[in-house]
């Protein structure tokens, strides 16, 4: 089972694309694996015959483990290569009572964790303990859950139950990291608003042009990840990574776009932004955005990426503060464009006007760093032509 994305412990086995015994050539598509992200399809590595298939549809198997042979002619599968099928022990949950020591089988205590206060109001008024659905932790049966049944609520009745929404591979991947994230990085964020009326030209100009010659909508989210990229190039270390023994200077400007997802948010990577054409941009932003919604991603549009950028401008946001996505530097946050008063030559006009949030690391950038990287990006999108040409 190969590791198609960092972090990865398992893999999904959706289907095999090949069958035992076929011919295979390196790069031929052998199978579709689930990860936290997306469904993803794998290469042959080598020519070859594809023999001992262990790998079962529709099981979760350890990244690591051999779950099938590419064989030269004349060879056979080892034959210490066998099927693995890992235990799984059943899992028995206690219930406990809150005045109890020990644990009790859910028969023998029907209603669940009740607290000794309201197994007293219970006994004394006379209501029957197993009708009644607590508010507390885990569903305990608190003091004030029966106060309310005597109180003049209907006795015996149910209380609602709390509702619990689980997380999808996608959310709980997402909320690990962005824990560690947190936790591990030194944050810290600086902000900017910046006159929009030469971008929204650009585009207006530039749309129907791109439209034209890649099928696309030329938008915001494409111009500004044209111009971040052109500025990464002129501040490498804003560029940079946090890795282990220190800081790598990446030489490709591969900017990360946050895409959100039915069930979380991921970030898909425009590869050597910095020369790409708006066109070009536009037309990897769609399809990215298409197999993203898909869960069809492919392990190359998670890799390689240097410098994030996260646009909640279209639901209506005016700022917001990102966490960064290690090992990158930096995540810049775009907000929405709204038109203000602003004082140009001394004279109060109205402009449209957005926010940029940049959070960076700081045992790679200091703030003089970031800020000059900001102003540039900013200068940019007051003359974004000069920058695109």
């Amino acid at each position: 089972m190969p590791a198609l994305e960092m972090a990865q412990e398992t893999g999904k086995l959706v289907s095999w694309l090949k069958k035992e015994g076929d011919k295979v050539s390196k790069g031929d598509l052998l199978l579709e694996i689930e990860t936290d992200k997306a469904v993803m399809e794998v290469e042959a590595t080598a020519d070859g015959v594809l023999g001992g298939i262990t790998g079962e549809v529709g099981t979760d198997i350890p990244v690591g483990q051999t779950i099938a042979w590419i064989l030269k002619p004349g060879e056979e599968v080892p034959a210490e290569a066998k099927p693995h099928t890992p235990a799984v022990a059943p899992v028995a949950e206690a219930v406990y009572s809150s005045d109890e020591t020990s644990p009790q089988s859910v028969t023998a205590n029907p209603a669940g964790r009740v607290s000794p206060k309201a197994r007293r109001l219970a006994k004394d008024n006379g209501i029957d303990l197993t009708s009644v659905r607590g508010s507390g932790d885990g569903g305990e049966i608190l003091a004030s859950d029966i106060q309310a049944l005597i109180d003049g609520a209907p006795k015996n009745v149910p209380a609602p139950a709390a509702q619990h929404e689980s997380l999808s591979s996608i959310g709980r991947l997402m909320a690990e990291r962005t824990v560690q994230s947190w936790t591990t990085v030194p944050h810290f964020f600086l902000q900017r608003e910046v006159d929009a009326t030469a971008l929204n030209s650009l585009r207006a100009t530039l749309g129907p042009e791109v439209e034209r010659s890649s099928g696309v909508k030329l938008t915001h989210t494409d111009i500004l990840v044209a111009l971040v990229a052109r500025a990464l190039a002129r501040h490498p270390r804003v560029n940079a990574s946090w890795i282990e023994n220190g800081i790598r200077l990446n030489p490709d400007v591969n900017v990360s776009i946050a895409m959100a997802v039915e069930d979380g948010v991921v970030a898909p990577v425009v590869h050597n932004a910095n020369t790409a054409t708006l066109g070009e941009i536009a037309k990897q932003r769609r399809e990215l955005t298409d197999r993203a919604k898909a869960g069809r991603l492919r392990p190359t549009d998670f890799t390689g990426g240097t410098f994030t950028v996260s646009n909640l401008g279209m639901f209506h946001i005016d700022s917001f503060c990102a966490i960064i996505t290690p090992p990158q530097a930096a995540i810049l946050a775009v907000g929405q464009i709204v038109e203000r008063a602003v004082a140009v030559d001394g004279v109060i006009v109205v402009r449209p006007i957005f926010s940029l949030t940049i959070s960076c690391d700081h045992r790679v950038l200091d703030g003089a760093k970031a800020a000059t990287f900001l102003h540039d990006l900013a200068e940019s999108i007051r003359e974004p032509g000069l920058w695109l040409k």
